[in-house]
């Protein structure tokens, strides 16, 4: 009876290199806690914020928000979030970059990016998480004064300090832009906007004129207004 022959095998094959697998390991480790930070994003986003995550990439989201009073008030502001591959390890800062037009001292003009390191030069994953940035982003809109520490646009911090008149003119200015430009969306965009349909603005007055108490609406009684909305877009046609 023949032994049957062993097969020489060379060093390592067949096994994972011991560092290799241990990067692995804090890469998986990183993408997890991201997954965790946006559920609890979800949850405690700052109002009038919104984000949702790309479709092919982890560390990519598209965000709005929606500006409710102070300077900026009624600007419609589009960014989009990119978290660097070891993200959730120290000093590895988000970038937030505006896609719409921003006339802010903490907003570079030319490239839209949002100047976070000023703000938080040491960036601590224990301290830091997206709502962290988040926050920050939304108090620039709100801010009525900007001091030295507002560099990435020096000559807007300049001017609302020797000319808030034309300042502020400078900022209604960049609200209307954001507004013109809310339907303008980026490639790949997972935030959009889209235009209302002839059916969509009929079905809205209607909803307007017949549910006058919101809390009291019946399944029954919109389905009615769905209904009537698409006999009167038929007959408009």
């Amino acid at each position: 009876m023949s032994t049957p022959r062993r097969t020489a095998r060379s060093p390592g094959q067949g096994m994972r290199s011991p560092k290799a697998s241990e990067a692995e390991r804090e890469q998986a480790l990183r993408d997890y806690k991201v997954t965790i930070e946006y559920k609890h994003l979800k949850q405690h986003a700052p109002g009038g914020v919104y984000v949702i995550p790309s479709l092919d990439n982890l560390r990519h989201f598209h965000g709005v928000i929606f500006v409710r009073r102070g300077p900026f008030t009624n600007g419609i502001f589009k960014f989009q979030i990119k978290l660097p591959e070891k993200y959730n390890d120290t000093n590895t800062w988000p970038q937030i970059t505006f896609s719409s037009y921003v006339y802010n001292p903490h907003v570079n003009a030319e490239t839209g990016e949002l100047d976070i390191k000023s703000t938080y030069p040491v960036w601590d994953p224990h301290r830091h998480y997206l709502v962290t940035v988040l926050t920050y982003l939304k108090k620039i809109f709100y801010m009525k004064t900007f001091g030295n520490e507002a560099i990435a646009n020096i000559d807007a911090r300049d001017l609302s300090k020797s000319d808030p008149v034309a300042f502020r003119k400078k900022v209604e200015s960049c609200v209307r832009e954001s507004q013109r430009s809310v339907y303008i969306n980026d490639p790949g965009c997972t935030a959009k906007f889209t235009e209302d349909e002839l059916c969509h603005e009929v079905l809205r007055d209607l909803m307007k004129k017949k549910l006058k108490n919101p809390t009291t609406v019946t399944r029954a009684q919109i389905i009615d207004c769905i209904k009537e909305a698409k006999s009167s877009t038929k007959n408009t046609v």
